[in-house]
Order: structure tokens, then C-alpha cells, then sequence
């Protein structure tokens, strides 16, 4: 006889839960306070310096452009450009004569890497129009200068440096003939007969140098005497500049002979480690006074006896040894080409490049 089953008591299974347990209300909580406190500690200040950050670099520009802007000035009596002008050249002595406008691309060409933008060669190109013209005009109120007697311009550097399309082509090479001369050429003819007037009347010294390692200078802290459109800037855009930190270092007895054979007339007697030091430096950075021994020179005296790069120069001595380290290229006075190209790339146009370095000043004339 079989056993009847139904009756049989059978154990159940316990019932699976599908949903997920939920969490204490105190875990919770702590939860929404660690999220809260990372929110506050690092979410907003990052977000705050970035708007910060972005706002003070449009600042900056700003300011910069509020600087250079100048005031509409009418030029109504603008220098008339020749179509021609001499150069002494240095490697014949013989003075030649060349288009004016071709001239100018000659020293673009010569003066500015032509891997540069463009707005800052055609800055370049007015600068250069400006300085030639001014020498032109100068040379016929009082004569050529005794470096180049037979013309107002020379081709070296105590002017402007200046090749012509067979010394360019010889040096760089047909294809830099065939693209970057191009581009310069481009350059100047965008800004033919342009030039640099202040207070009405042309431009008697449009300088430029390299780079300025951060501040350019007054003109009276470098030359002779102050001019109203040569005044210290701001020059922030310097980042590719070449030669931004350079050393020499020398033997005492180097540096001793050095100076002394440069500047005879002075007397620094015996010159110890010791008996170096910068005394005063200009609003642009650069060592204005310098003691030597017993003689005081100016730090433009020292770069030009040691040939260093800038007289923004800092000095440590050692026992035996001292050794500058130079901030820039050359004088520093007046529009800064690695400035100018920093400028070009932070999208200022080539006249508020000219306006910013030369203060002041107004751009006028042109074909």
C-alpha cells in the first residue's frame, strides 16, 4: 500500500530578494557630504581661476591696445617717399642706387626672420621706410655721415643691414627666393609709402631690436637724449625670443684687461671679485651704473667691451671667475621684433605693433 504524498510537509525554498538593500540613512548623509565638500574645495576654485585666468589675459590684451591706441590724428602733410634712394655698400665702397620700396624689402629681409607673421613684418616694413627716410632727409639738411660719406644710408648695421635679391638668393637659396621673399615682398607692398609720424611731424628714429626680455627702454637710458615716442613698454609676447638667457663668464684678469683696454681714460686700478658691483639699473631693467675697481661705466659700456647680447645683465663672481648672464638682444630701445611677432600672434594688427612700441605715433600715407 502506497504512502499518500499529498499530505507530506515540504520545505520551501527562501524567496530570492531582486532589489538592492538600502543604504542607512547615515551613510547617505555622509555620502552627499564628501561629494558636497570636493564640489566646494576643488570644483568651484578651478572653475573660479579659470574665468579669472581668462578674464586677466583679455585684460592684458586690452590694456595693451588702450596703451597703443592713439587718438585720430590727421596727417595733412605727409613726406612724400622717393622712388629711389643711395646706399653706400659696404663690400665695394661704392654708393649705388636702388628703388626705394625694393630697398625696404632688402632690410625686412636682412633685419627680421622671414618666418615671422605677417602683420609684424609689415611693422617691420614701416619702421624701415621710416628710418630711411628720415636719414634721406636728414642728410640733406646737414650731410651724409662720415660712416657713409656718399650716401645718407649705408647697408650695415651702423644703418639698417641690407641685401639685395643676388646676395639673398646666394645666402638662402632659390626656394627661400621663391617663398619667403614672396611673403616679404607682400608685406611691403601692403604697406607701401606708409610711415610713422608723431605730433604731425615724420618719425626722426624708428628703432627696433630683437628682443627686449620683457620691458623695453627709454631712450635716454641708452642714447643721448630723451625722445617723446621712444619710452619704456611693457613687452609680454617674447616667449620664441632667441638669445632669451645667455652666459659668458671670464677670468678676472680677462675681464680686468678687457675693460681696461676699452675705456683707457678710466682709472680702475686693481679690480678684486670684490670690487665688482651694479649700482643702479634703468626703468627697462638694464645696468645703468656699474663700480669697477676704482671707475664707475655704464652698463652699455660693459656689454659693448665684453660684446654681450643686452646690458640687462645680472653678475656672480667667484674666486678667480665672474660671469654674466644677459636677459634679451640688443639695445632695447624702440619696437622689439620678437615682441612684435608675439604681438602678430596674439592677433594685434601691425599698426597697434607700431603704436604700442613707439608711443604716441600715428601710421599715414601709402599709395
Amino acid at each position: 500500500m502506497q504512502r499518500n504524498r499529498k499530505n507530506r510537509s515540504r520545505k520551501r525554498k527562501p524567496a530570492v530578494r531582486t532589489g538592492r538593500r538600502t543604504a542607512p540613512p547615515v551613510l547617505k548623509s555622509a555620502a552627499i557630504l564628501v561629494v558636497a565638500i570636493i564640489f566646494i574645495l576643488i570644483i568651484i576654485p578651478f572653475t573660479i581661476t579659470m574665468v579669472f585666468t581668462s578674464d586677466s589675459q583679455e585684460g592684458a590684451k586690452e590694456e595693451t591696445r588702450a596703451r597703443g591706441a592713439q587718438p585720430e590724428e590727421t596727417i595733412t602733410d605727409t613726406a612724400a617717399v622717393p622712388k629711389t634712394i643711395r646706399v653706400q655698400r659696404e663690400d665695394s665702397g661704392k654708393r649705388e642706387k636702388i628703388e626705394f620700396e625694393e630697398y625696404v624689402k632688402g632690410v625686412v629681409a636682412s633685419e627680421m626672420p622671414s618666418d615671422f607673421e605677417e602683420e609684424a613684418l609689415k611693422a617691420q616694413a614701416v619702421a624701415a621706410r621710416t628710418y630711411s627716410l628720415a636719414k634721406v632727409q636728414n642728410a640733406k639738411k646737414n650731410g651724409n655721415s662720415s660712416t657713409h660719406p656718399k650716401a645718407p644710408v649705408c647697408d650695415t648695421v651702423h644703418c639698417q643691414v641690407y641685401q639685395d635679391k643676388a646676395q639673398l638668393k646666394k645666402g638662402k637659396g632659390a626656394d627661400w627666393m621663391r617663398s619667403d621673399w614672396e611673403k616679404i615682398s607682400a608685406a611691403v607692398e601692403d604697406t607701401k609709402g606708409q610711415l610713422l609720424y608723431y605730433d604731425g611731424q615724420l618719425v626722426q628714429q624708428a628703432l627696433f631690436h630683437s628682443s627686449s626680455g620683457g620691458k623695453t627702454e627709454n631712450c635716454e637710458d641708452v642714447f643721448a637724449s630723451a625722445v617723446p615716442y621712444l619710452v619704456s613698454v611693457e613687452s609680454p609676447y617674447e616667449e620664441d625670443a632667441t638669445h632669451k638667457k645667455e652666459t659668458l663668464t671670464l677670468s678676472l684678469s680677462e675681464f680686468s684687461a678687457k675693460i681696461k683696454a676699452s675705456y683707457p681714460d678710466i682709472s680702475f686700478g686693481t679690480i678684486p671679485s670684490g670690487g665688482i658691483k651694479i649700482l643702479s639699473r634703468s626703468s627697462g631693467g638694464r645696468v645703468d651704473q656699474m663700480r669697477i675697481g676704482n671707475g664707475t661705466v655704464t652698463g652699455k659700456q660693459v656689454r659693448e667691451a665684453l660684446g654681450l647680447y643686452s646690458a640687462n645683465f645680472t653678475i656672480s663672481t667667484g674666486k678667480d671667475t665672474i660671469t654674466f648672464t644677459t636677459t634679451g638682444s640688443g639695445h632695447g630701445v624702440g619696437m622689439s621684433q620678437y615682441g612684435a611677432n608675439g604681438m602678430a600672434k596674439e592677433g594685434y594688427s601691425y599698426k597697434e605693433i607700431l603704436q604700442h612700441y613707439y608711443s604716441g605715433t600715428t601710421i599715414a600715407g601709402g599709395s
